[in-house]
């Protein structure tokens, strides 16, 4: 069955942030105070795998895993989403010493408190969906 690859694909994935402690709330809190380089490598290392993995896509037209070319979009111009929507998902990283990705990372190790983050994140996400059309975009 395709699903478990994608399975297979995310605990790897999980694993891999555990293991480099991305998912750290100590490592979180360390860079969001400049006193440590450790959070940001990995995140340059992320920008440089998404940069070659998009000019591998692009450049060898690979095909997604029905088959289907894979064709990647220019973003819209304007600026001042951008960084509006990453104020605030800085802010929630901040306050909550997890983005949304780590938040299923640190449930399955057992921190059971978050899922209060969860909770929240997903409430986020169903409030953002019912005003979105009110924003300006």
């Amino acid at each position: 069955m395709n699903v478990f690859r994608f399975l297979f694909v995310g605990f790897v994935f999980g694993i891999v942030l555990t293991k480099s402690e991305a998912v750290s709330w100590y490592r979180i809190y360390e860079m969001f105070l400049f006193q440590s380089f450790h959070m940001y490598g990995i995140i340059m290392v992320a920008i440089a795998t998404g940069l070659v993995g998009i000019q591998i896509i692009k450049r060898k037209n690979i095909k997604d895993f029905r088959g289907l070319p894979i064709t990647i979009l220019d973003k819209e111009s304007g600026s001042i989403r951008y960084w509006v929507g990453g104020v605030f998902f800085g802010l929630g990283w901040a306050m909550v010493g997890a983005c949304p990705g780590p938040i299923f990372i640190l449930l399955g190790a057992g921190f059971w408190p978050l899922i209060l983050v969860l909770f929240g994140a997903i409430v986020g996400t169903f409030i953002y969906g019912l005003i979105k059309d009110k924003l300006p975009h």
